[in-house]
Formats: structure tokens, sequence, C-alpha cells
């Protein structure tokens, strides 16, 4: 269904259009906006990823009996 929309001429006429709908002045702040919320994204993942997991807690040891 997909398979041809990444064609060049698809692209240009994606881009026509976006500029008739959005204007040429407004295009880079979109785009702007947009990289920065993918990499906010990529950020809040990154520093998921890296926060240090706790050891699971160990199982208390039997005591033993005193004689």
């Amino acid at each position: 269904m997909f398979e041809g929309l990444f064609q060049p001429m698809h692209l240009l006429v994606i881009l026509a259009i976006a500029v008739l709908v959005f204007g040429p002045k407004k295009l880079p702040e979109l785009g702007s906006g947009l990289a920065k919320g993918i990499r906010a994204f990529k950020d809040g993942i990154k520093f998921e990823d890296e926060t240090p997991k706790t050891p699971p807690a160990e199982p208390p040891t039997p005591q033993q009996p005193q004689q």
C-alpha cells in the first residue's frame, strides 16, 4: 500500500502541498519544533534506560538456634 510513497516525485508533491498549506515562513519553525520534540523523546527514553536498576532484595538467611 505504501511501497512507492517515498519516491522523489511524491516527496516533492508533499513538500509543495506543505508550502501551500503552512507557507514558506512557517515551515522552518515547524521543522525545528518537530526536531526538538523528537530529541526530547529520545532523551527521555535514553534517561529511562540509564537509570540503575535496584538489585533484588536478598532473602533473609535463617538464624542458627543458639545452644
